[in-house]
């Protein structure tokens, strides 16, 4: 693609000149989208929120606007303000990431109306697969299996629970409208459904804005397993395999791996297929994920589907070796996909762990602060997304994620070996962080062996938090502390001191933090 392309919703086949990409987004996705766009040449608009004034991808774009206000309502999730943006700037299309408005149907339909390109589908394809019923019916229709339950949203909480009783226990409620864990409830009795659909259904309402519900028969100790497509304007489509996010806390993905450690191939073979058949049933233009359940005999089912580029996009790009968002740009240009099916080819394996700004020990609660020092790791096969710099302030107005660990080895053995190497040397001083917590799930034997399903951590999170945790926040802690000291020793000594090695840390902080994490670095 040149700078003089792009678009995914113009008519099919055909191309609208471009030359600058609004980045609808922050932290690590927006200048995740921003590399990409400079590999594809074309100019960046970064729109920010008062409090990341100063965070990289505002450093990186071409250009920068203030959007003006703290909450997410008043900048990020402002269609108008950022519409308002792109005229100002010239910017004839937006990418939107992934959170935020990238799933705003409306958003996409303004854009469209503006004659701003939106990189991803049609808002009418948003609107069919975002609401759970309606891709129900669209993925049944297609010959694609889905989870036995109803095809349209239940009237009241009664009708619910007559549908649960014909369909029988255990179930899932879920919002129509649902995402992120929000809106979801398990029922394993008759009497337990209209208060536990009432719960649902407020969440969804409060969430979503919408609050009706449907039903789900629930699959006991599911792998949740999502294959990842491409699909350009000139009808090409393509499936590049399959990721594995099966370890969740509360419906919310904590590592994801490709491909997973346990998929039969027919049943891999059998999912592309479905996906891929899935997509042009509905018209799917752009990247999209169809994520599936997989039962204990080795039964799939169709969950849902993200119209937008995944947060775990990563640990396909490593394993396949394709940039999904500049082919996203690609495909938005109407350009047609430059490989085939028959050209896609796996190597080796990848994992991702989500690093998030939260406090494992005290129930996820999220942390900020100050990030008084950071220690990155790196090294052949490992991939950093982040946003993070010292001296920055982390709040708690966005997402708690604040970067993606993701590493890569010639199999599941090696790239879990260097994982849990590259977790070792990553520290983050001054707020709480689940890095500890990743590398001790990493360590449980169920994961090393790939024996785990949704439920693992339902059932072990005590186990994993009892495994050393603390020790490793204690270490945080304890660097912490001494930077801050060290560094009120240089102020008071006008700055003496070498930036050796250590980023102008003495050797006794680095060895004191090591002693606290029981010799690990």
């Amino acid at each position: 693609m040149t700078a003089r392309s792009t678009t995914a919703n113009s008519k099919a086949g055909s191309k609208t000149a471009i030359s600058k990409v609004l980045v609808a987004n922050r932290g690590e996705i927006a200048v995740r989208v921003m590399r990409a766009c400079r590999l594809e040449g074309l100019a960046t608009v970064a729109v920010y929120s008062d409090v990341d004034r100063r965070d990289p991808h505002v450093r990186m774009a071409d250009e920068a606007i203030a959007l003006g206000g703290i909450s997410p309502a008043e900048t990020y999730l402002s269609i108008e303000k950022i519409l308002a943006v792109a005229k100002q700037t010239g910017a004839d299309a937006v990418h939107p990431g992934y959170g935020f408005l990238s799933e705003n149907a409306d958003f996409a339909d303004a854009c469209e109306a503006a004659g701003i390109v939106f990189v991803g589908p049609t808002g009418a394809t948003m609107r069919q697969m975002g609401a759970k019923v309606s891709a129900r019916r669209a993925m049944d229709a297609a010959g694609v299996p889905v989870v036995p339950g109803t095809l349209t949203a239940c009237v009241d909480a009664a009708d619910a629970r007559r549908t649960c009783d014909e369909i029988g226990y255990p179930v899932m409620l879920k919002a129509v409208a649902g995402g992120g864990g929000k809106g979801i409830r398990r029922v394993e009795r008759s009497e337990d459904v209209e208060p536990a659909y009432e719960r649902a259904s407020s969440e969804s309402q409060t969430s979503f804005g919408d609050g009706s519900i449907y039903v789900e028969k629930a699959i006991d100790r599911p792998r949740h397993i999502e294959i990842q497509i491409l699909r350009d304007t000139h009808g090409n489509v393509v499936h590049l395999g399959e990721r594995e996010c099966s370890l969740q806390r509360r419906h919310q993905k904590l590592v994801e791996e490709c491909p997973s450690s346990w998929l039969p191939e027919e049943t891999r073979a059998a999912m592309g297929a479905a996906a891929v058949r899935g997509a042009a049933a509905v018209d799917y233009v752009n990247a999209g994920t169809m994520e599936f359940l997989v039962d204990q005999t080795g039964e799939y089912y169709f969950l849902e589907m993200n119209t937008r580029l995944q947060v775990e996009h990563t640990v396909t790009e490593m394993v396949y070796g394709v940039d999904l968002a500049r082919e996203q740009l690609r495909i938005a240009a109407g350009e047609e996909l430059s490989f085939q099916q028959s050209d896609v080819r796996r190597n080796g394996h990848a994992i991702e762990v989500r690093i998030c700004a939260e406090d494992p020990e005290h129930g996820f609660f999220p942390s900020g602060g100050r990030v008084e020092h950071l220690e990155v790791p790196g090294g052949p096969g490992v991939r950093l997304d982040t946003f993070l710099y010292e001296g920055q302030e982390i709040t708690l107005f966005y997402d708690s994620m604040i970067g993606k660990l993701v590493c890569w080895g010639e199999d599941r053995s090696a790239a879990l070996e260097r994982t849990r190497a590259a977790l070792r040397e990553f520290v983050v001083a001054g707020i709480s962080t689940t890095i500890p917590f990743s590398l001790q799930l990493l360590r449980q034997p169920e994961i090393v062996e790939g024996r785990y399903d949704t439920s693992f951590l339902d059932e072990r999170l005590d186990a994993v938090l009892g495994h050393g945790v603390g020790r490793h926040r204690l270490a945080a802690a304890v660097t912490a502390a001494l930077i801050h000291r060290e560094r009120a020793r240089k102020r008071a000594t006008s700055g003496a001191g070498s930036d050796g090695p250590n980023g102008g840390i003495s050797p006794w902080v680095v060895h004191v933090r090591r002693r606290a994490m029981g010799g690990a670095s």
